[in-house]
């Protein structure tokens, strides 16, 4: 009898483990939302990644970029469904808390990419320096505008704290490095073309001796750019993020420059360490991506081509 039962724990213990060999690892990524080309990016990098590593990739986020409670709803799901990993660009730092802390209660490693979030139970947090990024931003306002004159900020969202870090990049450079230089405003465009470009429009009316505008995201960008088309306007304007209709306004002098991330490369590099916590590696607690400005000068260099230009039909039809 003793035998038998060994026999019948041995052979479960077998079967257990042929299972999980047969197991094909899942692993759910989040982004803020879907519709800009800069998650898009994202997406394809963590496809990349997913092709590499041998596992299935489940991509879902809110429609828009704003939208804290439906993520946090998608979070919810992807635990209670048991993914073996999670990669999540938080809408808002303080929200998001709840789900990345019930991620560790319940052995689902999380991955933070893009934005931070106010805990540290989380595995990884993969970004862009955005702070420095902002200081990048208002080193190049400081030398188009010879160190004087008037801006204004197109921000992003209050709780963002990517675009939040961007902001206060800006704004601490400036005052510190460029006292000439006095920022005279600043609105929430929401993430939102439309919002941006009223909020633009607003402050250009309000300030219109205005000389500079730092716009620290791509649909705040996009609105500020909307704001200066068809308007004679000595205004430079240093923006965040691309596209190819931000690259074209780069090009046709409209926005003078452009502090960009690698998208493509967070994404890759979020799904790549949920593998390596998954396989017992070790993994950094803490990765900043340089940003990168780009004008007319280097936009034909070939690294700064590739980075434009990740091929998004090879991983995302």
């Amino acid at each position: 009898m003793r035998t038998w039962i060994f026999g019948l724990a041995l052979g479960a213990v077998f079967l257990a483990s042929g299972c999980n060999r047969d197991h094909k690892r899942v692993i759910a990524v989040i982004p803020k939302g879907r519709s800009h080309l800069f998650w898009q990016s994202v997406h394809a990098g963590a496809v990349k990644a997913a092709r590499e590593k041998d596992v299935e990739l489940i991509w879902n986020g809110p429609a828009g970029e704003t939208d804290s409670p439906e993520q946090i709803k998608i979070v919810e799901a992807m635990i209670n469904r048991r993914v073996d990993a999670i990669a999540l660009a938080p809408i808002d730092r303080v929200a998001l808390v709840t789900v990345v802390d019930r991620a560790a209660r319940e052995n689902v490693p999380m991955i933070i990419f893009d934005s931070g979030v106010d805990t540290a139970t989380y595995v990884s947090k993969i970004a862009t320096d955005n702070y420095r990024a902002g200081q990048i931003a208002a080193e190049r306002m400081g030398k188009i505008l010879g160190g004087r004159g008037k801006v204004f900020i197109v921000a992003v969202q209050p709780g963002a704290a990517s675009t939040e870090a961007r902001e206060k990049g800006f704004e601490d450079s400036i005052k510190k490095t460029f006292p000439g230089i006095e920022i005279v405003d600043k609105r929430f465009g929401m993430a939102q073309i439309a919002q941006s470009l009223t909020v633009s429009e607003n402050m250009l009316t309000a300030h219109p001796d205005a000389d500079g505008i730092f716009a620290s995201n791509e649909s705040s960008t996009m609105g500020a750019a909307q704001a200066l088309r068809g308007r004679p306007s000595k205004v430079k304007l240093v923006g965040f993020d691309w596209s190819p209709t931000l690259l074209d306004e780069l090009k046709s002098g409209l926005i003078d420059s452009l502090v960009i991330q690698d998208p493509f490369k967070m994404g890759y590099e979020s799904v790549a360490a949920a593998v390596n916590r998954l396989d017992g590696r070790e993994v950094e607690k803490n990765v900043d991506l340089a940003p990168r400005l780009i004008d007319k000068s280097n936009l034909e260099d070939p690294d700064v081509r590739a980075q434009l230009n990740p091929d998004l039909k090879k991983y995302l039809n």
